[in-house]
């Protein structure tokens, strides 16, 4: 996703996110999928999801199953 792209979308932070500064922002993409990106920096990459694999990543991080793999 270009930065062109980046300013094109409505993106917010995680409802989770501490004010530690670790925080995880998303935005929804006109093709249909969630762009996902660290808000430390804006300006890097992006991982795009469709709706059902984000809803399995979501799934996943909710149960724990991604703990300790940082």
């Amino acid at each position: 996703m270009s930065d062109t792209d980046q300013s094109r979308v409505t993106w917010r932070k995680s409802s989770y996110s501490g004010g530690n500064g670790n925080c995880v922002e998303i935005a929804d993409l006109s093709d249909g999928l969630v762009a996902v990106r660290d808000s430390k920096d804006p300006h890097g990459p992006v991982l795009k999801f469709g709706r059902a694999a984000w809803a399995d990543c979501l799934g996943a991080v909710k149960r724990g199953e991604l703990d300790g793999l940082a």
